[in-house]
């Protein structure tokens, strides 16, 4: 479909295109055949139209160069205000706004005389789009005004289109957003029924932006994804790497983790192919946002350093506050409260300075009458005789005013000396008082930290009272039964192999207790290396030998050398889990696979067998810090901590890990590891 949408386009190009071609070689050959009068100037004119619009701009001023001298010649004043207006459109395609404004004025000084005020609204709103390019808002603002209403009335759909974009930049510009959602509204309307591609992709992204502004968060995420709709066909990977980090952010706003993730990191990617730093900057500070709320602290970290080196480059200060923002929340979960003080107050200082800024006076007049739209110059040069009396008592007024400015400002120049000492006092407290209501912040954080951890120590008791205590009794009982005598020789060799068995649980029990306890106490830094996984097989293999042989299961080592970049300690303890986990929940003549394989430039580790299996209800609770457990194929007993720890120690070294089981049929843990050290 997409492909005959593009097919579609590009055949109507070529036509038009052959269209215009047509046009203009017909209007030439016209010219050269006809009398030097205003019939002339008129084909002249459009030519002009059919060149401009084709932006064959060097052309179209040798035409209206000579059309210039022959209407001035005829005195046709309607052709000269025409030819003066598109000259200044051509200059206002080059930026040459000095020119382009001295055509735009006398151009409508003509159709001021001629009262065409269709001609007087295309200047002023042509005016008004200058205006509004070089900064001068409220200016820009009072010509495209005075244009709209005959636009309307006459239903001009170019030309409203762009005063309708005029002045919606106008309004944002001068932070009158709801005007400015309105006006692009009404420019996304106008647009849609002219098919112009470009200006729906320029409004409707504005109007994401806009209630994005307002926190209407549902709204902005339907504009932007309309948006891209458009940008399929268009294949601008600037607008799309500006949009993709925004609607990641904005479904951020919902906790929507999955559909964050996708746009975010989208986003990234196409940002760093195209080098919009822009664009990268946007989506680390959301990526960054988003592994924090997901408890990924370094992550995190690490991608709002990198943002931070970005901001010098882009000086892009909404973000830069966004990056300070976010560094306060880490600090102050790292316990760091000095550094975390330090971001709070470069937030506040650069947050003053964004607001300062971002007040914009609004002083434009009411839109002048489009018929008086040029009736001030000719105005201003009336004087009389009672003016000029109006004029000397105005004078007098204004010395008095003078005099009583002077004399008000010398009294406010004492109050604010002796006041100045007081706004030093009260600064400090502020600042005083900005300090304490952070480490207020930082003590409520640490309590929650304590809680949690008070909540670990419950489940380690827990799990040490019922768990260990069995295996401990079981072999103090089968001591004090050889202390006393009790048992036989031949009852001796019968229980050496099930004291065995609870020694060895007591002994995992302990080794996942303790690794799972420095985890959840942020304890394990890893410190990654490259080594090879199919050692670490060979190794682990060799501890379950035994087990392996008792249950009579078949061992299948499918590895292959591979090297992958982690914490190789950590690495054996998640192996040596998963492949008990195997034998424990396999039954006689099971099979257990040991394989590995690359996949998206990482090693893809899978330890296989053909057991039990696991539902689908409990595949949701293995990696969960519940303690859920259940017995192996021979009664074995477990703390069910295992796998949180696998869980925790793969993500630590940038990995993921999952598991596809059916009951009965067996189960596949899986483990993603880099290959090499993650970029981002």
């Amino acid at each position: 479909m997409k492909q005959l949408i593009t097919l579609t386009a590009i055949l109507l190009t070529i036509c038009s295109s052959y269209s215009q071609t047509n046009e203009q070689d017909s209007l030439t050959l016209l010219l050269a055949y006809q009398k030097q009068d205003s019939a002339k100037v008129d084909t002249s004119l459009e030519l002009i139209k059919s060149l401009y619009h084709a932006n064959k701009f060097k052309k179209a001023l040798l035409y209206i160069n000579q059309s210039e001298r022959l209407a001035s010649t005829l005195k046709y004043d309607k052709g000269t205000a025409e030819i003066r207006y598109y000259k200044a459109l051509i200059y206002t395609q080059k930026d040459d706004y000095y020119n382009a404004l001295d055509n735009y004025n006398k151009s409508g000084e003509l159709f001021k005389q001629l009262n065409d005020s269709l001609g007087i609204a295309k200047v002023n709103n042509s005016i008004g789009l200058i205006e509004i390019k070089r900064g001068n808002y409220n200016k820009g603002l009072r010509f495209s005004l005075s244009a709209i209403d005959i636009f309307e009335r006459k239903n001009l759909k170019n030309e409203l289109s762009s005063a309708y974009n005029n002045l919606s930049e106008a309004y944002f510009n001068t932070k009158q957003f709801d005007k400015a959602l309105e006006f692009n509204s009404k420019a996304l309307h106008v647009r849609e029924q002219l098919q112009d591609t470009t200006g729906i992709i320029s409004s409707t992204n504005k109007i994401a932006q806009l209630y994005s502004m307002r926190k209407e968060h549902r709204k902005a995420i339907e504009y932007y994804e309309k948006t891209l709709n458009y940008l399929d066909t268009q294949k601008d990977k600037n607008v799309r790497g500006d949009i993709l980090p925004r609607i990641g952010r904005e479904y951020l706003q919902f906790n929507d983790f999955e559909k964050a993730t996708t746009y975010l990191l989208d986003g990234l990617r196409l940002n760093r192919s195209i080098k919009n730093n822009n664009g990268v900057l946007i989506s680390l500070n959301n990526l960054a946002n988003l592994n924090l709320k997901l408890n990924k602290v370094r992550l995190a970290e690490f991608q709002l350093n990198e943002a931070y080196t970005l901001t010098n480059k882009v000086g892009n200060d909404e973000e830069l506050l966004e990056n300070y923002r976010l560094r306060v929340a880490i600090d102050s979960i790292k316990k760091d409260y000095k550094n975390a003080f330090n971001w709070q107050r470069e937030y506040h200082a650069l947050k003053a300075k964004i607001e300062k800024a971002n007040v914009v006076p609004i002083t434009f007049e009411e839109p002048p009458n489009i018929d008086t739209a040029f009736d001030s110059a000719t105005t201003s040069q009336k004087t009389t005789v009672s003016d000029n009396t109006f004029a000397k008592n105005l004078k007098l007024i204004v010395y008095g005013l003078i005099i009583a400015l002077i004399i008000l400002g010398i009294i406010l120049i004492s109050i604010i000396i002796s006041k100045k000492s007081k706004s030093n006092s009260i600064n400090q407290l502020e600042e005083r008082n900005e300090e304490f209501k952070l480490e207020k912040e930082a003590i409520l954080e640490q309590i929650k930290h304590l809680e949690d951890i008070n909540q670990v120590k419950d489940r380690l008791f827990s799990i040490v009272s019922h768990d260990l205590k069995d295996s401990i009794t079981s072999i103090k009982a089968f001591l004090d039964l050889l202390k006393e005598d009790s048992i036989s020789q031949e009852e001796f060799h019968e229980l050496i192999p099930e004291l065995s068995d609870n020694a060895d649980n007591a002994s995992a029990l302990l080794l996942n207790l303790l690794n799972w306890s420095k985890s959840q106490m942020q304890n394990l830094e890893p410190k990654p290396e490259l080594f090879n996984i199919k050692e670490v097989f060979k190794e682990k293999m060799s501890l379950i030998q035994k087990k392996v042989e008792q249950k009579r299961i078949v061992l299948l080592d499918e590895s292959i050398k591979d090297f992958v970049f982690a914490d190789r300690s950590m690495i054996e303890i998640v192996i040596q889990n998963l492949l008990a986990n195997a034998v424990k929940f396999s039954k006689i003549g099971d099979v257990i696979t040991i394989s590995n394989r690359e996949r998206n430039n990482n090693v893809l580790i899978c330890i296989e067998d053909t057991g039990v299996g696991i539902s689908k209800e409990n595949q949701k609770k293995l990696f969960e810090n519940s303690g859920f457990t259940t017995r192996g194929t021979n009664e074995e007993k477990g703390t069910g901590l295992g796998l949180s720890i696998c869980k925790e120690l793969v993500e630590l070294n940038n990995g993921t890990i999952w598991v596809e089981s059916e009951p009965n049929l067996g189960s596949k843990f899986f483990v993603e590891l880099p290959k090499i050290k993650p970029v981002s």
